[in-house]
């Protein structure tokens, strides 16, 4: 399953019945593109709190601009793994949609990704990233020419992830799964997964640390992680599972 719910989010503001409520001030003129900022005041000890909604284009130029990652990834290239060649290449709707459907009902991938399901639902899912503004890239991992695994790679920085663990600027998260049952418990998960990780690190200098957030309940998968030079950081909880929370530091790829 995908570790983080993407419509997650504040819902409406809970009614006030001793009538003191959220106080009607706003910040800048009301056609602001940050809309208005509501200044909470229920308990009079307590440190006001904005809710602010920023635009996309600011939290972009805050965080580091994540526009042309989609064909940053398409320029990474093959690299030399122990059991073949390996690729990522960014999901085609048009030509991969049958396969990545297919991967996405195979009962093992189902209990985690919980993504089964008509055609329609696997569409959905990756068109949300295909037509986004590039903060994760939906993939097939080609292993000698044969698409194997599917991967995503997004910026955990800007995911609603980082609401559950201390991240840093730029961290760089990633998803995988193993498509047929012949490519797994074979060994492939930890070469992929450390020759994925090198990848983002060689390739985007700004990333310090390759992140991911494995079911607690899917041992094989985090002793993939473990294998490939992650580290055990934490457990946490997500919308729907308690997850390990893997990193994988920069400075540390040379000892793990």
């Amino acid at each position: 399953m995908p570790p983080t719910d993407a419509s997650a989010g504040t819902g409406p503001a809970s009614a006030h019945p001793d009538g003191a409520g959220p106080r009607a001030d706003t910040a800048g003129p009301r056609n602001s593109p940050f809309g208005r900022l509501t200044v909470e005041d229920d308990d009079p000890d307590s440190e006001d709190t904005l809710d602010l909604c920023l635009p996309a284009q600011f939290v972009a130029l805050c965080a580091g601009s994540t526009v042309g990652l989609l064909s940053r990834i398409t320029r990474w290239g093959p690299v030399t793994t122990p059991v073949g060649s390996f690729q990522l290449v960014p999901v085609r709707l048009d030509q991969d949609l049958p396969l990545v459907h297919r991967w996405m009902n195979d009962p093992v991938v189902a209990e985690f990704w919980e993504l089964a399901g008509p055609r329609s639902r696997t569409e959905e899912h990756l068109r949300a990233q295909l037509h986004g503004d590039g903060r994760s890239v939906p993939c097939l991992g080609v292993l000698d020419g044969t698409p194997m695994s599917y991967w995503e790679i997004y910026r955990a920085d800007l995911d609603p992830l980082a609401r559950h663990y201390p991240a840093d600027p730029h961290d760089t998260g990633i998803h995988l799964l193993v498509g047929d049952a012949a490519d797994r418990g074979r060994g492939l998960g930890p070469v992929l997964l450390r020759a994925v990780a090198d990848l983002i690190l060689d390739r985007c200098p700004t990333c310090a640390r390759v992140v991911s957030e494995p079911d607690l309940r899917n041992t094989p998968s985090i002793a993939a992680f473990l294998s490939a030079g992650f580290r055990y950081a934490d457990e946490i909880d997500l919308p729907g599972k308690r997850a390990a929370l893997m990193i994988r530091d920069r400075v540390l790829r040379e000892v793990l």
